[in-house]
């Protein structure tokens, strides 16, 4: 007779594998979609394994850090290219594209920009600031997050603008600031817009997806050089995903033109079952129905997880497990061994038979 936890198991990976078998002419329909990583300096420098894992499995890759406020500008007139440059330069010598994240986010930013204090001075840093580094790598990034998380988490009926120095300065123009001075930085570079929370079926995130719907709807109303979208995908485990919504809004953001980048996806855990195989395959099954509406609607412009390993992740910074396991949110295992998860994006990518 099959323990509880080993029906558990059958009925997930059951479950699971007829989905993807019942899916598989979205994966064969055209040429593989990129798959990418984001990347932190230190093991990249460090670790031959790390460099060998991103050699192995990525296209594009994205720095985790080095581009952020703080890490770039630790002082008003200092740059510090130096993480960046490493990991652009890792890209380019074997043969990745890499990811510009993240121009404008109110977070990660340096103490002095809390000095502040007008909307002369707010535009006249924030000018500088996108001019100076996409200068820097015009030509080697060729897509950027330009703006990161601008809609705040849910503290009404309907969430708004998440608060931030541009927007207590410049009000919501801020956006349509950034995305004018990065066109014009480099005109040949695509801009995108990314955001998270806005794939489950909860009370919170659908309202959220609205409101960042309408926000993208106002920008390219106002003819802001708006290109891609970008849905972070750091999913809740515990949560469903809200497949016929994430449907409707990936296909209204096809209808205005737009690509569609899965820019940050990981599975959050710590609320998920103990056992490793249970979990992992939980964890799959998240992937699988976060990807398949995505690829149901419209081909991205690339799959990115946030990490490639479950030895480099941010998710036991928030998200500890109270039962004192390791985190495992990602395609590779602490070892860099592939899961389920990976098993599942390569399948969407258009890699598996």
């Amino acid at each position: 007779m099959l323990t509880r936890r080993q029906t558990i198991m059958t009925g997930i990976a059951g479950a699971l594998a007829a989905a993807v078998a019942g899916g598989a002419h979205v994966a064969r329909a055209a040429a593989r979609v990129p798959y990418g990583a984001c990347v932190r300096g230190d093991p990249l420098a460090a670790e031959a394994d790390y460099r060998a894992a991103l050699r192995d499995y990525c296209q594009q890759i994205t720095p985790e850090g080095g581009l952020y406020w703080v890490d770039l500008r630790p002082t008003r007139d200092q740059f510090k290219f130096e993480i960046a440059d490493a990991i652009v330069a890792f890209a380019q010598a074997n043969g990745m594209r890499a990811r510009g994240h993240t121009l404008v986010w109110y977070g990660a930013m340096p103490d002095w920009t809390k000095e502040i204090a007008s909307a002369r001075v707010a535009e006249r840093e924030l000018t500088s600031h996108i001019e100076r580094v996409m200068s820097r790598y015009r030509g080697k990034i060729r897509t950027w997050h330009v703006l990161n998380e601008p809609i705040d988490d849910h503290k009404g009926s309907v969430p708004g603008l998440r608060p931030s120095v541009w927007l207590r300065h410049l009000g919501e123009r801020y956006i349509d600031l950034a995305f004018r001075i990065a066109r014009q930085a480099d005109p040949s570079a695509e801009l995108v817009i990314n955001e998270y929370d806005i794939e489950c079926a909860d009370a919170d995130q659908p309202k959220k997806r609205q409101a960042f719907l309408k926000l993208i709807r106002d920008l390219l109303d106002r003819g802001v050089p708006l290109h891609g979208v970008g849905l972070q995908g750091h999913i809740r485990g515990q949560l469903q995903i809200d497949r016929d919504g994430l449907y409707s809004f990936v296909s209204e953001l096809r209808s205005y033109g737009l690509s569609v980048h899965v820019t940050e996806l990981d599975v959050i855990d710590d609320q998920l079952p103990g056992p490793v195989e249970v979990r992992d395959l939980v964890v799959a099954a998240r992937v699988h129905d976060f990807l398949e509406p995505i690829f149901a609607a419209v081909r991205p412009a690339v799959v990115a997880t946030w990490g490639i390993s479950d030895r480099y992740t941010w998710v036991p910074i928030h998200f500890k497990r109270k039962d004192g396991q390791l985190n495992r949110p990602l395609p590779l295992d602490h070892n860099y061994r592939p899961k389920p998860f990976w098993n599942v994006v390569d399948f969407f990518c258009g890699k598996a038979a």
